[in-house]
């Protein structure tokens, strides 16, 4: 099914072996409009084996050289979530020549930022990159912060989600770093962030703790300060609260009250200790959140109508980047997530994946959801 405004065209297809998908995409498509000179691609994890297969074929077919995508446990398109199924979706776009750039796998220690992207970063002065990160390297979010230093780049995307090969596409097959495009200043774009978790209780500060393991807050234990924030009932079945009940970081200087929620991988309540998924020490501030579908459903419609009225207009393209845990696995079947910002934004040519971890202003974020306009 093919959809499209202005500069760009987003297709789809699912269900079948990964030569019937990407025919189908490019009968869809029909012949290359003039000036279409970038495609971005998105497969499920069930195409991970055949995704060199798949951009030779879309290269061939199309003749645009210039791709950048990722592989997902689920994908999505304007108004779509496909997950569980092979599928592929494709957006094929036109842009001035010079304002935007592949950049290759970078990763801090191996593979450092090109001279030619650097160069071209200083002339173009670039404010946006959408970006795809490999969440078994380490040092993703140095890799991310370094990328901005070198360019000056706003960056916002998704860490790839696969059961099988992490493989990412920035005009080559690659993995192991971050990749993607940088866009130059010419390219008008608004980005937007929503959280899937809902505070419960109060902000406390970190007291007593070791590497990723907190022992007191507000120089009390722990566990007690977690007991008393989710309540009694969760607190009398412990079991329940582990992929419910989550540790957030609110973010220094934020004026939104953004938080970066990490997992809570442990309980300890013979040391009355928990374990979180990040390091903390003395004096950081820490809150616990829960998902929450209905709290979740009312901010992405908060960030979606301020996107709009920021854009002022009818943009040419969206990308946006989910977390895995979103999507049909916290608000249910029927696209909900997709129908939602459909719903607020009206036909878009949209593209995206759920990540295993997505990137907003070079920070790694959990259950949320980071919206792109472009134009």
């Amino acid at each position: 099914m093919e959809i499209g405004i202005s500069n760009f065209r987003v297709v789809h297809a699912s269900g079948r072996d990964w030569s019937y998908l990407t025919e189908a995409c490019i009968n869809e498509l029909g012949d290359t409009q003039s000036g279409e000179n970038i495609g971005f691609v998105y497969l499920t994890d069930a195409l991970e084996q055949n995704v060199t297969a798949i951009l030779g074929r879309l290269r061939e077919q199309t003749g645009i050289s210039q791709w950048v995508g990722t592989v997902g446990f689920g994908i999505c398109v304007s108004g779509i979530e496909l997950f569980d199924t092979p599928a592929i979706a494709i957006m094929l776009g036109r842009l001035p020549q010079d304002s935007f750039r592949v950049l290759p796998s970078v990763r801090l220690g191996h593979n450092d930022l090109p001279e030619e992207i650097i160069a071209w970063s200083k002339s173009h002065n670039p404010t946006l990159g959408i970006v795809h990160a490999d969440p078994r390297a380490s040092g993703i979010e140095e890799t991310l912060n370094f990328i901005q230093e070198q360019t000056g780049c706003f960056l916002v995307g998704g860490m790839t989600s696969s059961r099988g090969a992490h493989e990412q596409i920035s005009n080559d097959i690659m993995d192991g770093g971050v990749s993607g495009v940088l866009f130059g200043s010419e390219v008008v774009a608004h980005t937007g962030l929503t959280q899937g978790c809902s505070p419960i209780g109060d902000i406390h500060f970190v007291t007593a703790a070791e590497e990723n393991i907190i022992y007191s807050l507000d120089n009390r234990p722990a566990f007690e300060v977690f007991k008393s924030d989710i309540g009694d009932l969760l607190s009398r079945d412990l079991s329940k609260v582990m992929g419910y009940v989550h540790v957030a970081v609110p973010i220094e200087g934020s004026d939104t009250g953004d938080y970066l929620v990490r997992n809570l991988i442990g309980i300890s309540p013979d040391d009355e200790s928990i374990a979180v998924g990040q390091y903390v020490k003395p004096g950081d501030r820490v809150m616990f959140v829960r998902r929450d579908g209905a709290s979740a459903i009312a901010d992405l419609k908060r960030m979606a109508s301020d996107l709009e009225r920021r854009a002022s207009g009818t943009p040419k393209a969206a990308f946006y980047f989910s977390c895995v845990a979103r999507g049909p696995n916290l608000f249910g079947k029927g696209s909900v997530e997709l129908k939602t910002i459909q719903g607020i934004l009206g036909e878009q040519s949209l593209i995206g994946f759920f990540a295993n971890g997505e990137i907003s202003n070079n920070r790694l974020y959990g259950y949320t959801g980071v919206l792109t306009l472009i134009g």
